[in-house]
This record gives C-alpha cells, structure tokens and sequence, in this order.
C-alpha cells in the first residue's frame, strides 16, 4: 500500500511540473505567434496546451484508478489508467485534425510572419525546456510503471523537434523572406496526429491484453522453478488489471513421491513467493512426473522440439497400468495447425512407445 501511495504522489508530482511547464510554455507561445502572426508557432502553442490537459486526465486517472476493489469491479479500478490514456490519445488527434485544417487555410492564403530577435528567442527556450521535460517526465513513467507519463515525455521530446523546426522556417524567412509557415504547421500537425494514433494503439493494447514484459515472466517461472519440490514452471498466465495489479495461474511439475500435506506446502510456497517479490497473486497447478522415467521424458522432448513451432514439453504423464501417454506441446503463434503438429509428433512416438494411447495437449505460448 505504502509503494502504491509513493507512486501516486510521484505520477501527481510529475504531472503537476508538466502542466506548469506546458502552460508556461503556451502562454509565451501564443503571444509571439499572434504578434509575429505565425501560425506554426501558434499551433505549437495549442500542442503545449493540449500536452497540459494530458497532464491533468493523467492525475485524475491515477485518483479514480486507486478505488478500493468492490463487489461490481472485484479486481479494483486500476485499468481506469489505460482509459486514461485514451482519452489523452483523443485530445492530441483533435488538436493534430484542428492544427491540419488551420494548416491548409494557411498555405491556401498565405501570410508572411514578422519575426525578430524576441520571436527567436522564445522558440530557442522552448526547445531546450521541452528537451529537458521530456527526458525527466519519461524517465518518471518508466520509473514508477505510468505508461500515461512515458507517453507524455516521449510527446513532450518530440515536441521539441516540432519547435525547432519552427525556428527553422523563423530563420528561413528573416534570412530569405519566404514564408513557409502553413507547410510547417502541416508537417506539425501530421506528427501530432502520428503521435496521437501510437499513443491510442499502445492504450487499446493494454486494454486488450497485450503480452506480458518477456524478462519479468522469466523471473517469475524460474521464481517458482527454484521453490524446494519444484522440477519446473511451465503454463505461466498473467491478468493485468493496472500497471501494477496482476493475477495469474501457473503449472508447476512436482516429483510423485510427494504427499497431500507436500503438495500444499509447495502451493503455498510458490504463491508466497512470487507474491512476495512481483507482487502477483498465481493460483498453482500441479504436473505429477515419475523421475524414474526421466530418460523417457527427454526423448518425448527431443522427437517433439524436433518439430518447427514446438517449442518444448512438459507434464509428461506415464499411466502403465491403461497404457496412456499424455503431455503438453507448448506451441508457437506462427503454428496454424495445431492439429496437424501434434499427429506429426504422435506418429513419431507410436513406434517408440507401442501399445500406448498418446494423448497430446497443444499449449498456446500465452508468454515467454
């Protein structure tokens, strides 16, 4: 509890020196565009604005987000973030769609903007400010896991690209007198609806149910891997119900000699563990194997991986006694036969193994 109230103050904080630079900003912006009548730099200005607004939607998130779990909402409210985000996705693209109208009106009726040394000046601030925001705003989010903050200092980096070239097209028209205002405020504005578009994807993404990060999943099954009575994690599920709210469900493979009261010690110390250091909550299957047929098991291994898109087995099941065979195949996305992969591997073990009934259960590789 006391993490999470640390990252809510931290994500807040952030926030609120976003929204006073991004203001600030805007205000300067907005004055020297109106009185050079630049409409590149005024566009710029209405992007800080917008850039501040996301601020604010990022802290009313992170609020609404933090709402105790209820009867209605059982795994709390924190993918009211990525709801967040989508809202945020929205504003850029109607600034970007607003900034691209006002854009072609430009270079359909061009005007040519009175900049000097003030005008300059102000865009060359804004550049190394924006800079400089954008590195520690980033930095933040990845920090304390807000993608709403990443996105926002990936924006606010990018914005100053967009300022610098319009001191660019600044300079251009003191030095030449040539006014290329109305196409930088299109290339402005295609970048703005660009950056919107990616920030809206990457939102429905996590919305969605995206693959979890491949280097925590790995920490997570050797995690378990290394509890004592453990030979191996497999199967590892994960639910994402906010940037640092998971549940999940795991395999593990345990040796047959283990009783009930065993069983219940290695559950208990899988789930305690994972808990303790990812913070996620795993309910934990079992895979009985009999160690005495290891050499078995690996040769099923072997014959199955032998195969493109067979990724591994586990969960090899020995009953002599009815002659049946079962394990796992876990399988690869680019497998579109399923079924067929797994008679392949069946064919191949009939030989080896005559007499049994193999019964073969295609995995979905849910993560790494």
């Amino acid at each position: 509890m006391e993490k999470n109230n640390i990252r809510e103050q931290q994500i807040t904080r952030t926030s609120l020196i976003g929204i006073a630079a991004n203001l600030l900003l805007a205000g300067f912006k907005a004055a020297v565009g109106l009185l050079a009548g630049s409409i590149a730099i005024v566009l710029d200005a209405v992007n800080n604005t917008t850039d501040a607004l996301s601020s604010v939607i990022t802290i009313l998130g992170v609020k609404l987000a933090k709402r105790r779990p209820d009867e209605k909402h059982p795994f709390g409210y924190g993918r009211i973030e990525y709801l967040s985000a989508v809202v945020i996705s929205a504003i850029v693209l109607s600034a970007g769609a607003t900034s691209l109208i006002e854009s072609v009106k430009a270079i359909i009726t061009p005007t040519t903007p009175e900049h000097n040394a003030v005008t300059l000046s102000v865009i060359a601030v804004a550049v190394v400010v924006k800079l400089l925001l954008g590195r520690f705003v980033k930095a933040q989010g990845e920090k304390y896991n807000s993608e709403a903050l990443v996105a926002s200092g990936s924006d606010a980096s990018f914005d100053a690209i967009i300022s610098a070239s319009t001191l660019v097209g600044a300079l251009i028209t003191l030095l030449f007198h040539v006014s290329i205002d109305g196409w930088l405020g299109a290339v402005i504005s295609v970048f703005i609806l660009k950056a919107g578009f990616e920030m809206l994807l990457d939102s429905f993404n996590d919305i969605m149910g995206k693959r979890p990060d491949s280097e925590i999943t790995r920490q997570i099954r050797a995690c378990a891997a290394d509890v004592p009575g453990v030979l191996g994690a497999y199967d590892l599920i994960l639910h994402n119900y906010g940037p640092n709210s998971a549940i999940g469900s795991i395999h593990v493979e345990v040796p047959d000699t283990l009783d009930a009261r065993s069983l219940n010690a290695v559950t208990q110390a899988v789930q305690n563990t994972v808990l303790e250091n990812f913070h996620v909550f795993l309910t934990v299957g079992f895979y009985v194997i009999d160690t005495s047929r290891q050499a078995d098991i690996d040769r099923i291994n072997a014959i199955a991986t032998a195969h493109p898109g067979a990724l591994g087995t586990h969960g090899v099941n020995f009953d002599d006694e009815r002659r049946r065979l079962s394990f796992d195949v876990l399988v690869d996305f680019t497998v579109h036969d399923k079924a067929g992969l797994c008679e392949a591997i069946r064919g191949e073990l009939s030989p080896v193994f005559p007499g049994y009934d193999i019964v073969i259960n295609c995995d979905t590789n849910y993560s790494d």
